[in-house]
């Protein structure tokens, strides 16, 4: 090879890391602070994360090959590890407070015993489920069952279960889909908890691949309206207010920055390791426990097969200075 086509390559390479780079820092903040706005920075606040990651053994190689462009590829690496979570970690403690969020697709992949016997192993003094409503027969009374010493409410395919004094329930309707959204008021350290459990509905991502723009626009356009009753809710509630459920948004975007101002803290991003995927098949993390008035102690995702998603087992801490709750 001529002393010509040598720098050429070693040009190129150099150039391939740099774009790397610089396409893996662009992507994360359209996806971040854009995402949602446009179908493109949607679709770039959708993908999973691991997807940027992708490229890296690519260029790595080829930059570490001829020693060019070292620095700009291993930016770019760890850039795109950050972003996935795979760097994440967080100091963790104990927790005062138990709570656990469980997409369980109702009941298709295992009995209301089974997953009742495997629920009363967290120890939770709450725990959301989502997708609850059985096919089964009786399943809800069996999952029950099952729990001793829990108080069981239903709201359409949402359920919450408590170990704590229930003091109230409200149900409100999702915008532009079946589903409800369940908020009990409890008793929690001689004060009221309001515990708002919910089940957003998806942007259909996969119309885009299949052309169908009106869809996405439709389900996109669903979602802002149902951000906006969550929003609403916490606004108007008095006292610590927590937020759980599968709330079918990755965190980032605009939507998320939303929930973020409405119910503070996300329990993974503060007192969790690792990606904390709870939909392993995209690798995404959608589902959430967030509070503003409570302190994140711990967070973890269990390796639980019972469904598509994962459980999501969190504990928190009372905060010194929380809302002044009505009695």
């Amino acid at each position: 090879m001529t002393r010509r086509r040598l720098g050429a390559c070693q040009s190129a390479r150099v150039r391939l890391a740099w774009v790397y780079l610089a396409l893996v820092a662009v992507g994360w903040l359209l996806g971040d602070v854009v995402g949602e706005r446009t179908v493109p920075t949607l679709l770039l606040a959708y993908a999973p994360p691991l997807l940027w990651l992708l490229p890296a053994p690519l260029v790595l190689g080829a930059a570490l090959w001829r020693r060019r462009g070292r620095r700009a590829a291993l930016a770019g690496t760890l850039l795109a590890l950050w972003g996935a979570g795979l760097l994440h970690w967080t100091p963790q403690r104990d927790g005062e407070l138990r709570v656990a969020t469980y997409n369980v697709l109702r009941g298709d992949r295992v009995g209301p015993v089974r997953l009742g016997q495997a629920l009363r192993t967290l120890n939770a003094d709450v725990i959301l489920l989502q997708e609850s409503n059985f096919r089964r027969p009786g399943a809800r009374e069996a999952l029950a069952a099952a729990l001793p010493g829990y108080r069981v409410v239903h709201a359409a395919e949402v359920t919450t279960l408590t170990r704590l004094p229930l003091l109230d329930v409200r149900r409100v309707p999702l915008p532009r889909h079946r589903r409800e959204v369940l908020i009990t008021r409890l008793r929690w350290q001689g004060r009221p908890l309001t515990v708002v459990n919910a089940h957003l509905g998806t942007v259909q991502v996969v119309d885009a691949l299949a052309g169908d723009w009106a869809s996405l626009h439709r389900t996109r356009a669903a979602r802002d309206e149902q951000v906006r009753v969550l929003s609403d809710l916490a606004a108007q509630t008095q006292g610590p207010v927590l937020l759980g459920g599968d709330l079918n948004t990755p965190p980032r975007g605009r939507l998320w920055r939303q929930l973020r101002a409405a119910y503070g803290s996300d329990a993974h991003d503060h007192a969790g390791r690792g990606p904390g995927w709870t939909f392993p098949a995209l690798r995404v993390r959608i589902d959430h426990v967030l509070s503003p008035d409570l302190r994140p102690a711990r967070s973890r995702v269990l390796p639980w097969t019972f469904s598509d998603h994962r459980p999501l087992l969190t504990e928190w801490q009372a905060a010194p200075q929380s809302k002044a709750a009505a009695p």
